[in-house]
Formats: structure tokens, C-alpha cells, sequence
């Protein structure tokens, strides 16, 4: 029999989101979308046997068509998504929300993936809260200060990212299944805002996270398709820009605009899950693809600058926005010499994408917003863009692109302990409801926590020896770390040693394991109530 029953906590104002015709609406795409999206998700697995048995990636011979033809372009920019020049990025809590729209950035990203714990509170709450501050409906007070909205026309342009193909909302199920966590929160915002929007001269626009493929793409701009098409709402009015954050995604840039192009506004250079996905897909292969510690990674790498400027030329040469990597520093009041060597990098880093041809970049905090917008309006002047910047002069191969070996940086004992730490802490927060973390003046998410771990089951699996101190990883030695920096974190304010405990069974799987888990957060949202 066809149901649709919820199995989270009805909780406060929770019935003006989970409404039955937003359900219905929810439910319909997920018989309807939900089929093709499992069997995408084995072909990603299909896909991930080859490379483990040897086979490469390249630019596919199938959609050679699609590159050479020079006539096709996607759709115009929308209302709102003219200028991009900065853009915010951060959780959906009620906080967030007010100071991402008053920041001075032109687009927020309103994230329930990465940067969102994946509680059934904050993915009911953190749809109210939209809806709310479409209504400006929404305050917040902490203590004496209290958070409003300034006038609409001051406001940055509401951007959600959805969770990705790969997850479930387990507290929704449809005919007796979870329901695609992507189609859950794609529908909610959509059922509830998409009108809003439009009545602000604005539109119901996206994020798409993790995808692999040009046929995930597609799938994405059938759902929107149908959706257009329930709610009587012209089709082309959903704009999308996709996370090239995956190595297989990089080698079919121009497909994932081509499937969206009515839909499309660009695409965004995803730096951390981007190494994540190198050490995934090509974990098996040895030292080949073998990274240095995360902090030593810069965007400067061969392998790196290749993705980043075929991004440009790609988006360019088909009318599409190309955005740029975060800055993820959270300036301290308290230590003026920490932001001043920060924010130097951060503006090196900004000129560095702006140079290029960036049409705009994200920054995690709102300090970040005045420097990031300085240095392209340095490029920019008044123009909103540089999309007719086409980077011809841009040729990248696939070689280009796979030439993760001349990456220069070492793997030292404080890479080690500093991947450790991290990692442990940011899952001991995002455990208990916290996807947005500051730690040592970085505002951490799930990539943060994806690659530590993923680092350091490369650097056990290859027999890595720590340039500093000759000693070779092993779980053992890893063990003997966990062990050490949960005695340092104890001795700090707030030791929650149950959160903790949970958090370093967690890493020990994902990072110790044989058997490497595709993404931490799915035994993590196992654990979660």
C-alpha cells in the first residue's frame, strides 16, 4: 500500500513544513525519481571496481559531440545571481541565517549538507527558518544583542544546497523506504519558498553537491522538470550550480552544463572534498595518488591549477559563472597577529581566483566578506562578471588533471596529529548537532573531517614514513595518537567524554578499517537518533 509516514519527533511549528500536501508533493518525486537515483548510485559503484582494478579517468569519448559543439550555452543569469562576486557560506540555524543575509555578500549558501548536522531538528528547523526569513518573520536574541533583517534589497540571494544523491532522511519514509535525503530537502524548500522567491524577484536556486556524473545531472534537471511542472511555475525559473568536488566530475564539466542548461548557473571549484575524491577513487593505486598532509596542498599544485582553469574556460566558453574555493579562517579578536598572516593568505588567495577569471568566491565568515568583495571589485570595477572572459588561452588534458604525483609537500608527525585532532573533534560536534565548527580559527565541515580521515587510511595502506621523524604510519601508531590527543582535548572546558568516546569509535572505522567507507557521514547518521 502506498504511505508516507514520518518517524522523527513532531516538534514546534513542525506541521507548518511537513504539511500533507508538502509531503505528497516529497513522496511523488521520490516514486517517481527514486528508482533512478539507486541505480545511479550503482553505477558509482560499478564505476569505482574499474578504477580499483586499473582503469583510469578521461574526458569520455561519448559525449565528444557535446565538447566540440560550440553553439550550445546555458540559460542566461537569473534575477539575483547576476553578481556573485561573494558569497557566504553556513548552516541553516536561525543565527546563521540573519547574519549570512545582512553579511554584504551577494549569495548565501544555505547549506543543509556539509556544513549542517544532519539531526531531524535542523533539517525541519532549518526549512522554517528559510521560509521565515523569506516572510521576515525571523529574529534571534543571544544575551542583549538581538539579530534582525535589514531591508530586502540589502539582503544576499538565498542559494540551498541539498544533501546528495548518496544519503537518506531515515525519519521520512515513503511506501515503507527512506526517502532520498537530496529529494527531501530539495522539495520542502521548493513546495514552501519557490513562490516566495519569485515574489521577491528572486528565484528558487540550488547547490548540487558530490555529483559524479552528467547522467546525475540529468536526474537533477528531470526532478526539477517535474517539479516546475507540478507547481504551475514556468520551467527554467530553478537555477542550479553544481560542485565539480569529485574527480570523476572534473572530466565532464562541460556535460553537467550541457544536462542543465536551462537550469544551469555554473559551477564551483570544491577544494577538499576534490582531494577527498582523489584519495577515494584512487585508493588502491599506491603511491601514484599519494598526497601530502592536507595543509600542505595548496591551490598552486599542478594537478590543481589544472582543475581550477579548465573550471574557468569550461564555464566561460558556455555563458555559465565559474565560483571559487572557500576561505574558511575565522578571524580571532583576540589575536591580531593570527588574522594578520590569515588574512594575507586569504587575499592572496582571492586575487589568485579572481585573476584567473573567477566570477566571484565564498568565504565562511562574515569578516571575510569586505576583503573577498575588495579584491574583485579590484577585477570586476562595475561590470557584475567576467564570463566574457573565455580563457582561450586555457588547454588542459587529462593528464593535466590526474598528475597528483608532482604535488610537492611533506607528511610530518604534526600533519599526523593535526589530521587526528580534527577530525575528533569535529565528529565529536557534528554527533551532537553541530555540521559548522570552529576549530584552531577554521571553520571546519564534513570535507574537513572526510579528508583527514582519508589521508591517513592512505598513509597507513602505503607505509608512509613521517618526514620529520622517520617512523613509519601504522594503525598502531595512529592508535597511540587517538589516544594521546584525546588527553590534550580532555584537559579543555566542555569535555563531553561519552561524545568523544563515540567520535573516536567513529574515526577508528573510517580511518583504521581495511575497507574504506565511501562517506564517514553514513556510519555517522547510522549513529544518529
Amino acid at each position: 500500500m502506498d504511505s508516507v509516514e514520518i518517524t522523527g519527533p513532531m516538534l514546534d511549528r513542525f506541521d507548518e513544513i511537513l504539511t500533507p500536501e508538502a509531503l505528497a508533493f516529497t513522496a511523488a518525486l521520490q516514486r517517481e525519481f527514486g528508482p533512478r537515483r539507486a541505480e545511479l548510485l550503482q553505477t558509482r559503484q560499478a564505476r569505482q571496481a574499474e578504477l580499483s582494478a586499473g582503469a583510469t579517468l578521461d574526458f569520455l569519448p561519448e559525449t565528444k559531440q557535446i565538447r566540440e559543439d560550440d553553439a550550445w550555452r546555458v540559460a542566461d543569469p537569473a534575477p539575483g545571481l547576476v553578481d556573485r562576486r561573494v558569497e557566504i557560506t553556513g548552516p541553516v540555524d536561525k543565527k546563521m541565517t540573519i547574519n549570512a543575509l545582512n553579511s554584504g555578500a551577494k549569495v548565501w549558501l544555505a547549506d543543509f549538507e556539509d556544513a549542517n548536522s544532519p539531526l531531524w531538528e535542523n533539517c525541519v528547523n532549518g526549512q522554517l527558518n528559510l521560509r521565515d526569513a523569506l516572510d521576515r518573520t525571523i529574529d534571534f536574541s543571544a544575551g542583549e544583542k538581538t539579530y534582525a533583517l535589514r531591508p530586502d534589497d540589502e539582503l544576499a540571494t538565498v542559494v540551498v544546497r541539498p544533501r546528495g544523491w548518496h544519503l537518506d532522511e531515515k525519519h521520512l519514509l515513503v511506501d515503507g523506504s527512506p526517502v532520498s535525503a537530496s529529494l527531501f530537502d530539495f522539495a520542502l524548500y521548493f513546495f514552501h519558498c519557490a513562490r516566495r522567491q519569485i515574489a521577491k524577484g528572486r528565484g528558487p536556486y540550488f547547490y548540487l553537491p558530490k555529483i559524479e556524473s552528467h547522467q546525475e545531472a540529468r536526474l537533477w534537471n528531470d526532478v526539477f522538470v517535474r517539479a516546475q511542472e507540478a507547481l504551475d511555475i514556468p520551467r527554467g525559473t530553478i537555477r542550479a550550480t553544481v560542485l565539480i568536488e569529485t574527480y570523476p566530475a572534473a572530466f565532464e564539466m562541460e556535460e553537467i552544463l550541457y544536462e542543465l542548461r536551462e537550469h544551469s548557473a555554473g559551477l564551483n571549484a570544491g577544494r577538499w572534498d576534490y582531494l577527498f575524491s582523489v584519495i577515494k577513487k584512487f585508493r588502491t593505486r599506491g603511491r601514484e595518488f599519494l598526497l601530502p598532509e592536507r595543509n600542505a596542498v595548496t591551490m598552486t599544485a599542478p594537478f590543481m591549477r589544472a582543475y581550477t582553469e579548465l573550471l574557468v574556460s569550461t564555464c566561460h566558453r558556455r555563458g555559465a559563472h565559474a565560483i571559487g574555493g572557500m576561505a574558511a579562517f575565522i578571524p580571532s579578536r583576540r589575536d591580531p597577529e593570527v588574522n594578520k598572516v590569515a588574512l594575507e593568505k586569504v587575499r592572496a588567495d582571492k586575487t589568485r581566483e579572481s585573476g584567473d577569471g573567477f566570477d566571484g568566491s565564498w568565504v565562511a565568515h562574515p569578516d571575510l566578506v569586505p576583503i573577498c568583495r575588495e579584491v574583485f571589485d579590484g577585477v570586476l570595477g562595475d561590470r557584475p562578471n567576467q564570463v566574457d572572459r573565455l580563457r582561450d588561452d586555457v588547454q588542459v588534458t587529462a593528464e593535466a588533471l590526474l598528475a597528483v604525483s608532482q604535488t610537492p609537500g611533506e607528511i610530518t608527525e604534526a600533519g599526523l596529529r593535526a589530521n587526528v585532532n580534527v577530525a575528533l573533534r569535529y565528529l565529536a560536534a557534528w554527533m551532537a548537532g553541530s555540521g559548522a565548527v570552529a576549530i584552531f580559527n577554521l571553520m571546519e565541515d564534513a570535507a574537513t573531517a572526510e579528508i583527514c580521515r582519508s589521508q591517513i587510511w592512505q598513509w597507513i595502506h602505503n607505509d608512509i614514513e613521517l618526514s620529520d621523524t622517520g617512523i613509519t604510519v601504522t594503525r598502531a601508531l595512529v592508535e597511540r595518537v587517538i589516544e594521546e590527543e584525546l588527553t590534550k582535548i580532555r584537559t579543555e572546558p566542555g569535555y563531553d567524554e561519552a561524545r568523544f568516546a563515540e567520535a573516536a569509535a567513529l574515526f577508528r572505522e573510517v580511518a583504521l578499517d581495511d575497507d574504506f567507507a565511501d562517506f564517514l557521514t553514513l556510519p555517522a547518521y547510522a549513529r544518529m537518533p
